[in-house]
């Protein structure tokens, strides 16, 4: 039974933290919003970690909505997922003003 006083505002700011709740993720989001779009091997390049760790960063954030990937095989495309992130940075926004 859901709390009453919980908005879908507080539910979805809770989904967009927990899925920026980690270094990578915030460092995946940046280098993401910097670029039009990457590609999940680009990040391999970068990140000092395992590709199957980075898949599962990858799917935190996918799964948030944050970001979209577009298979283009043998390849995947990542991008921010624009209308969500910008609905994502005005939650967090006002919750920490």
């Amino acid at each position: 039974m859901e709390q009453s006083f919980i908005t879908e505002e507080d539910k979805k700011a809770a989904r967009y933290a927990k899925a920026l709740g980690h270094p990578v993720r915030i460092f995946i989001i940046r280098h993401l919003s910097e670029q039009s779009c990457c590609y999940s091997g680009d990040l391999t390049d970068i990140l000092p970690i395992a590709k199957s760790t980075l898949s599962q960063h990858l799917k935190e954030l996918k799964n948030a909505g944050l970001i979209q990937g577009e298979i283009e095989l043998p390849r995947i495309r990542y991008c921010l997922n624009n209308e969500i992130f910008n609905e994502a940075k005005n939650l967090l926004k006002n919750l920490l003003e």
